[in-house]
């Protein structure tokens, strides 16, 4: 049954195009404004950690946008932390597109990159609200586990932390 499934997500996201992105197309920019004001209409202001698209544009950072055709079906970032530790940033769907494995594409996709950049673990935060529990479920099927804050995060009642080790 897992390989039915496996082969029908394949075969809805096997059109799907992911490209390093400077953050300068209108529909990038579109797609995450709405992901902001999502996080702040689900989470306390202290407590949103998404980034904007100067922040994104970070040395430390790189952004990626999935494609289908010419639409724009989702984006995720990676941070690099340390010389073995990135972090994913801004991982995101869009609206229309959702439920067709795109994030689950886009995120075996970060974790390729991480581990050819020679990291060792991958961390994230996502909120703890329920709109946030889809995102715990894919990052907790993809070999995420809960874990304390890391980097420069503390500990917060509306913050997930998770990570793997690569």
């Amino acid at each position: 049954m897992s390989s039915d499934i496996d082969e029908q997500l394949s075969s809805r996201t096997a059109d799907l195009r992911i490209v390093v992105d400077d953050l300068s197309g209108p529909k990038v920019a579109a797609l995450l404004t709405q992901h902001l004001a999502e996080m702040y209409d689900n989470s306390p202001a202290d407590s949103v950690h998404a980034l904007d698209l100067d922040a994104l544009r970070g040395p430390d950072i790189t952004f990626w946008s999935a494609w289908e055709d010419s639409e724009l079906a989702g984006c995720g970032a990676l941070k690099r932390l340390d010389a073995t530790h990135g972090e994913i940033k801004s991982m995101r769907t869009a609206t229309d597109r959702t439920g067709r494995g795109i994030a689950a594409t886009l995120l075996n996709h970060l974790i390729a990159e991480a581990r050819a950049r020679g990291f060792h673990r991958l961390s994230l935060e996502t909120g703890a609200s329920d709109y946030f529990a889809p995102a715990q479920r894919l990052y907790a099927r993809h070999g995420f586990e809960v874990c304390p804050p890391f980097a420069d995060y503390i500990e917060d009642p509306h913050s997930v932390f998770m990570t793997r080790t690569l």
